[in-house]
């Protein structure tokens, strides 16, 4: 009679544990805190995703405006003292440039300007000073007949930089020599320097090509 009270005393603690283990599974996937970490991974996941298409739209746009100002990109780098500002910058000239209307010479103009150019090229030899004067005033005006808009020597410069970016450190270099002519101030080697850098400025903006316009990439 004692072994059914033996048998009973045996199960009553397999049982108190199935229970315990039952209750231990039994998760409410609708609890706050289930929720809230949810929503925090799913935020986290889409924070990186948001970041890793913003870096590589960043790593874009930075070879598309290196290869399209070359040295000028780094000029500007330095100028605005960080890559972001020196890039909006950069990108601001572009779209200033949609709205120029570029043209070729014509054939009448340009004979005009290489006659013009080959006189202060002889003035050279007895007015070295007056003649890099009237050879900066020169390239000044075939851009403007070329269809850039007039301004400040650093507006021009940088409006160059958009067709011509590896003529803009050369045409820096003339202009502060010449500023420094009107002065009394440069040495007849500088001026000579100043006269060269002007010729190879005017030997590219006469010549009978037309001008592209960069392709915008997406953002």
């Amino acid at each position: 009679m004692s072994r059914p009270s033996r048998d009973r005393g045996r199960t009553e603690p397999i049982q108190q544990h199935g229970q315990k283990g039952g209750n231990a599974m039994n998760i409410n996937a609708y609890s706050p805190q289930i929720i809230i970490g949810a929503c925090v991974v799913v935020l986290v996941v889409m924070f990186l995703i948001a970041w890793g298409v913003h870096r590589q739209r960043s790593r874009r746009r930075t070879e598309v405006l290196r290869h399209r100002f070359g040295p000028e990109y780094d000029v500007a780098v330095a100028h605005y003292g960080s890559r972001s500002r020196a890039e909006a910058a950069l990108e601001e000239r572009l779209h200033r440039a949609e709205h120029f209307q570029i043209r070729v010479l014509t054939p009448t103009e340009r004979a005009r300007y290489m006659s013009e150019w080959d006189a202060i090229q002889a003035r050279f030899v007895d007015h070295p000073r007056g003649a890099v004067t009237e050879a900066d005033e020169l390239i000044s005006t075939i851009l403007v007949a070329r269809g850039y808009p007039g301004g400040t020597f650093e507006q021009r410069s940088s409006d160059i930089s958009v067709h011509y970016p590896r003529l803009v450190d050369p045409f820096r270099r003339a202009n502060s020599i010449t500023a420094r002519a009107g002065k009394n101030e440069a040495t007849t080697e500088e001026l000579r320097t100043a006269m060269i850098l002007y010729r190879a400025l005017f030997e590219e903006l006469i010549q009978s090509k037309t001008i592209a316009m960069p392709r915008q990439e997406a953002a």
